[in-house]
């Protein structure tokens, strides 16, 4: 049987990308197009090789684990949450080979069929985020760097400008890091005002459930970016870190809903 690489390294990789889309989308994350494509790449790279002379050993059971948590890690990150996505992506793969062995045939078009099927049912059939979550990307810029996050939207997250009334974007102190404050600062929000580290930081009045009501600090970013549109700048920093290391770095309110 005559096979040819590069349909292989393309087939690969267009399955690879609409399974590992499609585990973001049913656990209702953003897409993250780039890390997905990176973890394809991967993927495709690695079934090519398994079909060289000399590389059919990676086509065993342990190289096949080892590639993807590879592509787990690549797509998803290194936290609880990519863990379960990848173990989603595991799961996409087997229903997309049961799929194709459905249709009774191996070729490009049945499997790339398949994997499409299988993309349009995380699509249609979960239109709104499992768990009625919905996580947003997020894109700050500061002085020229720039960070990327991902935040929940929170309706219950009604902190605003006491001024100008807009919601305002709640980050951890990984944001804050970019504008130079460090966590023991967000932790004295008055005591840093007086000192007055950096040019146009100012304090947002805020009250959560079950505490008292208090202050934190506050700046205005040269950008903000919530799924690629122009919102508020206004940031403002909660010492700890939001969502415990899991899927989301930040909280955006009515800006996002």
């Amino acid at each position: 049987m005559k096979v040819y690489l590069d349909l292989s390294l393309l087939l690969n990789f267009l399955v690879d990308a609409l399974l590992l889309l499609g585990a973001n989308r049913l656990s209702g994350h953003p897409p993250a197009w780039g890390r997905c494509a990176l973890a394809a790449g991967l993927g495709s790279v690695y079934a090519a090789a398994c079909l060289l002379p000399g590389f059919r050993f990676l086509g065993s059971v342990p190289w096949r684990v080892v590639c993807l948590a590879l592509m787990a890690v690549a797509a998803y990150g290194w936290s609880l949450s990519a863990l379960r996505r990848g173990t989603l992506f595991v799961f996409l793969s087997m229903a997309l080979g049961g799929l194709a062995g459905g249709l009774g045939s191996g070729s490009f078009a049945a499997i790339l069929a398949s994997a499409c099927g299988l993309a349009v049912m995380c699509v249609v059939g979960f239109p709104f985020a499992p768990g009625s979550r919905k996580y947003i990307p997020v894109r700050l810029t500061w002085q020229g760097r720039r960070m990327n996050l991902t935040a929940l939207a929170d309706t219950g997250n009604t902190l605003a400008d006491p001024i100008t009334g807009q919601s305002v974007l709640v980050a951890g102190p990984e944001a804050a890091q970019l504008a130079g404050l460090t966590r023991e600062q967000l932790r004295a929000p008055i005591v840093t005002m007086q000192s007055r580290p950096i040019p146009g930081l100012r304090l947002i009045p805020y009250r959560a459930v079950g505490q008292p009501g208090g202050m934190l600090l506050a700046l205005r970013f040269d950008e903000v970016l919530l799924n690629g549109r122009p919102c508020s700048p206004l940031v403002a920093f909660a010492p700890e870190e939001i969502g415990g290391g899991e899927a989301y770095q930040a909280l955006a309110g009515g800006m996002a809903l």
